[in-house]
């Protein structure tokens, strides 16, 4: 992973988006999910700036041209009329939380909460998860907390992820709604990698609503890198109470 990468133009849509988006490459590798062999921490041996070592399946994280996360530079911005809005078809569904090691998890499986549908292309939503502070930034600031809803397309081996980007402020009210359930699992005496099941949660609470966003062709941004992942990233910035925040970001380990 290659912080805040400046190679990619990034498209404004009215849709904000990155052009040479829609020759995505097919994702042949998905993120780790056993996360102990890494961690965030600058200077760790295991951090961001080694990812590319620890393992040689990974060395993309280190020599890769489409990393992300990127800054989303508003000079780079080419804006795009004719993308539309991104056609979701979300549906509520059982859900597991998970203590990942170094994040949180909320996991619906593939297939059983609904989809997307970006340029002819049905991507099935698996999970979302949350960084603290963002991993993105918008004109080299970063905000306080995002989130990654990650859909993928089996048959073409492909993944698309929204992301949400957020302030402090206000409560957000579907994390209001998984707040008690996130603070059990991320309790620092809780076992790491548990899951608990959390019976039905609809992803339509989640705020992505807006015809603005970012789009651009990157990778996922934990090992092993894979590129050619597709970003959507709400322009509209959600707000978060600062409590939420600490949550997350003292279990994530300085992420």
């Amino acid at each position: 992973m290659k912080n805040f990468i400046s190679k990619s133009t990034l498209v404004s849509a009215f849709l904000l988006v990155v052009v040479f988006i829609f020759s995505a490459k097919t994702i042949t590798s998905q993120e780790v999910e056993d996360q102990r062999e890494f961690d965030y921490m600058r200077g760790s041996g295991r951090g961001p700036d080694k990812w590319g070592v620890l393992r040689e399946e990974w060395g993309i994280c280190s020599n890769g041209t489409l990393q992300s996360p990127i800054d989303l530079l508003h000079e780079r911005v080419e804006v795009v009329h004719n993308l539309g809005k991104i056609k979701k078809r979300y549906k509520p569904a059982n859900a597991t939380l998970k203590n990942r090691g170094h994040d949180i998890t909320l996991h619906w499986g593939i297939g059983t909460a609904g989809s997307i549908r970006i340029n002819g292309t049905e991507y099935a939503l698996d999970q979302c998860h949350w960084h603290s502070p963002s991993e993105h930034t918008i004109n080299g600031k970063r905000l306080a907390l995002e989130l990654h809803m990650v859909h993928r397309n089996l048959e073409q081996d492909k993944t698309a992820v929204i992301g949400v980007l957020y302030k402090i402020g206000g409560p957000d009210s579907f994390l209001t709604e998984l707040e008690k359930d996130i603070q059990n699992i991320s309790d620092t005496g809780i076992e790491t990698h548990k899951e608990i099941k959390i019976g039905m949660v609809d992803p339509k609470h989640i705020k992505t609503a807006g015809g603005k966003y970012y789009r651009y062709l990157g990778s996922l941004t934990t090992p092993p890198c894979t590129e050619g992942v597709i970003w959507t990233i709400n322009r509209r910035v959600s707000k978060v109470k600062l409590h939420f925040c600490g949550t997350l970001s003292q279990y994530m380990q300085i992420n």
